[in-house]
């Protein structure tokens, strides 16, 4: 089962925590918290292109790789994400 509830400052889907959210130009960026494991991941999906792209954070660098996520983001899995929307087999 896959529950949501919102509280003041966070929102809990499933095992995660959002801890933070912006959106900008179609571009959607969340800074997830696994309770169950203490991990960080920063999720950022483009509404125009239907892009999405997922990776772990360190804690010390969660609020930057927030602020700029294709900084810090792996290239490969940029990449992954852009051959995925022009129809490219993934690696």
């Amino acid at each position: 089962m896959n529950t949501t509830a919102n509280t003041a400052d966070t929102t809990v889907t499933g095992r995660f925590e959002e801890l933070d959210y912006r959106e900008s130009d179609g571009i959607q960026v969340s800074l997830l918290w696994s309770r169950a494991t203490n991990a960080l991941s920063v999720v950022v999906i483009d509404t125009k292109t239907d892009e999405q792209l997922e990776f772990s954070v360190e804690p010390a660098r969660a609020r930057d790789a927030f602020r700029h996520p294709f900084a810090y983001a792996p290239s490969d899995a940029v990449e992954t994400a852009s051959r995925a929307t022009v129809g490219e087999p993934r690696a």
